[in-house]
């Protein structure tokens, strides 16, 4: 009798250890399920790579993203009301302007890029296009090139703000609207990305992208000035001289952007489904060593560390991610 109380008292204490492995297991299990992220479509090859190695890392965390145009994105939080943990601009004034304060606190910035006039080899005039002569190229019966939907994209009403730059620069009166007299409006696509499969297959002979974008697909490229190609924020006050009108936050209502180098910019939507997930991935996209390295690896130059424009919007950053920025205007 005793030998078999003696069973049952090691049974019972072996399942009460065991349910407190257990018990211990889930208190210490980090964050899981699905992450939703809005990011604009110049950043879907570089976020597919992220994608892959953080859940490599993170097994119980699902990223689920869709690539849009960056205002597409915005309002599809804002009028749509579709759920999401994540968004990331190609213009983080997109996130300053039409999230922030109802639906985002805070803003982090952490890459940059620049225009290029994208082009293949069957391209007309392929063979003679260059940084000087390209605005007459696109000006010649014939050619068709085109760009993004500049009230969805910013790629869009930063192609116009090059345009006018362009003139400018090239001192020749008039060229903006001579070059826009050649370019239909069903030259006109929703994101910039969208213009890649026209160039491959030959239905358009130039389009405008970023210069990431032309590297990640093979693309040739005309590579323009500083003073051109919105990728210096050296010349800031000089782009601040291109002005674009586009849709604004409110049915019917328009608002200006005025041109400004090209930085992209990243928030936790307020309300996300997953937040703690959410912030251990901006945690990997942040990093130096993580998602920054994946954008550089991938011909898009990060901000090393990623930056927001005050102490307090720092304050108010998550306390992991604090440490991933620096305060820089």
């Amino acid at each position: 009798m005793k030998q078999k109380w003696a069973v049952v008292f090691i049974t019972v204490v072996c399942l009460v250890f065991s349910f407190q492995l257990l018990s211990a297991g889930k208190q210490e299990a980090g964050p899981e399920g699905s992450v939703v992220i809005f990011h604009a479509g110049s950043l879907a090859v570089p976020f597919e790579e992220m994608e892959k190695r953080f859940e490599a890392m993170h097994p119980d965390i699902d990223i689920l993203r869709e690539a849009a145009g960056s205002q597409k994105c915005a309002r599809m939080i804002t009028d749509v009301g579709k759920p999401c943990d994540i968004m990331a601009s190609a213009d983080y004034k997109v996130i300053d302007k039409l999230l922030i304060p109802g639906f985002a606190g805070w803003n982090i910035r952490f890459a940059t890029n620049q225009l290029v006039l994208c082009y293949t080899e069957t391209s007309r005039y392929a063979e003679e296009v260059n940084e000087d002569n390209w605005y007459e190229i696109l000006k010649r019966p014939g050619v068709v090139w085109g760009h993004s939907d500049p009230n969805l994209d910013p790629c869009g009403y930063r192609s116009l703000m090059v345009l006018q730059l362009a003139e400018r620069y090239h001192g020749v009166r008039g060229l903006y609207d001579s070059l826009i007299a050649n370019r239909p409006d069903s030259n006109i696509r929703p994101k910039s990305v969208e213009l890649i499969s026209l160039l491959q297959t030959g239905n358009m002979d130039y389009a405008w992208e970023y210069r990431s974008v032309a590297v990640q697909h093979d693309l040739n490229f005309v590579t323009l000035p500083d003073e051109v190609n919105l990728g210096s924020y050296r010349f800031d006050d000089l782009y601040d001289t291109a002005v674009v009108t586009v849709t604004g936050k409110e049915p019917d209502t328009f608002m200006e952007i005025r041109g400004k180098s090209v930085t992209y910019g990243v928030t936790l939507v307020k309300g996300a489904p997953n937040p703690d997930a959410a912030v251990l991935f901006l945690e990997y996209l942040l990093d130096p060593e993580g998602g920054l390295k994946v954008l550089k690896e991938m011909g898009q130059p990060p901000f090393v560390p990623a930056r927001v424009p005050s102490d307090e919007m720092k304050g108010i950053l998550p306390d992991s991610l604090k440490a991933l920025v620096e305060v820089k205007d």
